[in-house]
């Protein structure tokens, strides 16, 4: 849908323009000390981009360098769009959130819960109640991720083949029947933990709707937005940017080719979790699309009020995600946010030590992407890099502050 590019004076969008160089020269240092292999910014306000910045090289070794139609590997800002395609369906009438998903999985009809022991001698007891939709949409539903390394499931997962992916060969069918065969961490509901949720959502998605997910995304959400350059894989490799990760040794990055090798061949498994490909551009359609209350150009995937029910928290209890620590998120506190139906939610700015507003939602991918959408500024974000795990440094609450400081109207 074209290249990104400044269409607004920052000063008539309210931002001080020598102030939002800042963003450049402080991720200009981080190329410079070989931190990072390159990057891509992009600020956007009331409907025109105010600022679009970028640095070193999506390819260091071959010296090539980041374009504005760079591709990146967006892994779980992949969630968001799965979210919205689950609300899609949920606005259909053809599933509501507090359906059990074994209508439509069901192997998921019977789930165990964890008590006690280990990985190899586990105690578990029934589930008190079916897993829901809704479950799924906010992380309750007591899944996992292998790569926690947290918990005796989180180990189960890996010896089942789900660490950083899937089993080769399996698809998402066939997943969705391993994953329902292992123990849940709590009761459904009873807490928050990051997990394949997502990827059982996508699960659902494809069953309800009678589509893969690949072809549900592309016809009811990529081309009625006009994402032309996301998919779950891509045959235009050369804009494809390399993946990267720290070197202790030396403080650098070293080239992966392992992680390097996703996104360029049609997966088996199709993760609505954290598999998609996608461009600065695309992905700034889809924010608009949240932050206009699901609409933009004039094309509606979702009503306004299903887009403020997603981002509004639904956390147990409505405390924040502090209250589950940050097996993940380092570097990132969460003090001061909820969790909606498929994003991070702001909810004290104070006692998240933000300058950023309450009310805006937010997600990041594995290799230090991020995005996030501020309705009472009327302002998205997004950044692109490709450095594994997004742990390494705070880029995150930094690039909040450097938006924010540059916001003087």
């Amino acid at each position: 849908m074209g290249e990104l590019k400044v269409d607004v004076d920052p000063a008539e969008a309210g931002f001080d323009a020598v102030r939002l160089k800042r963003i450049d020269d402080h991720f200009a240092r981080y190329v410079d000390n070989g931190r990072l292999p390159g990057w891509l910014a992009v600020v956007s306000r009331h409907g025109k981009v105010v600022h679009v910045g970028s640095g070193g090289h999506r390819d260091v070794e071959a010296g090539l360098p980041v374009e504005p139609d760079t591709l990146w590997r967006i892994f779980s800002m992949t969630k968001p769009i799965t979210s919205v395609a689950a609300m899609i369906l949920a606005e259909e009438g053809l599933l509501e959130l507090d359906d059990p998903i074994s209508q439509w999985l069901p192997e998921f009809a019977s789930p165990r819960v964890f008590v006690k022991g280990s990985a190899l001698k586990p105690l578990t007891e029934p589930a008190t109640a079916p897993i829901r939709v809704w479950h799924l949409l906010t992380h309750t539903a007591g899944l996992t991720y292998g790569f926690h390394h947290g918990h005796p499931v989180d180990a189960i997962y890996r010896a089942a083949g789900f660490e950083w992916g899937t089993p080769p060969g399996l698809d998402l069918a066939a997943c969705s029947e391993q994953w329902a065969k292992l123990p849940l961490l709590f009761q459904p509901g009873a807490e928050w933990n990051y997990s394949i949720a997502t990827d059982v959502l996508g699960r659902v998605v494809e069953v309800v709707s009678g589509q893969s997910l690949d072809e549900f995304f592309a016809s009811r959400v990529f081309g009625p937005l006009g994402m032309t350059d996301t998919g779950f894989f891509t045959t235009d490799t050369d804009r494809l940017a390399a993946m990267y990760l720290p070197d202790p040794s030396s403080g650098g990055i070293l080239r992966n080719d392992a992680f390097g090798a996703l996104g360029t061949s049609r997966p088996s498994c199709l993760s609505g979790g954290g598999g998609l490909v996608s461009s600065a551009t695309d992905y700034w359609r889809f924010s608009e699309m949240l932050l206009r209350g699901g609409v933009l150009d004039d094309v509606r995937l979702l009503s306004p009020r299903t887009v403020s029910l997603m981002s509004s928290n639904h956390l147990p209890g409505h405390v924040d995600l502090e209250a589950y620590g940050r097996p993940l998120f380092a570097e990132m506190p969460f003090d001061g946010h909820g969790f909606g139906l498929g994003f991070s939610v702001l909810e004290d700015p104070v006692k998240a030590r933000t300058i950023s507003s309450a009310g805006e939602f937010a997600w990041g991918g594995a290799a230090s992407t991020a995005f996030w959408v501020d309705p009472a500024a009327d302002i998205t974000v997004g950044f692109y890099t490709q450095l594994l795990p997004s742990s390494t440094y705070r880029l995150r609450p930094q690039l909040r502050q450097l938006v924010y400081q540059a916001l003087v109207d």
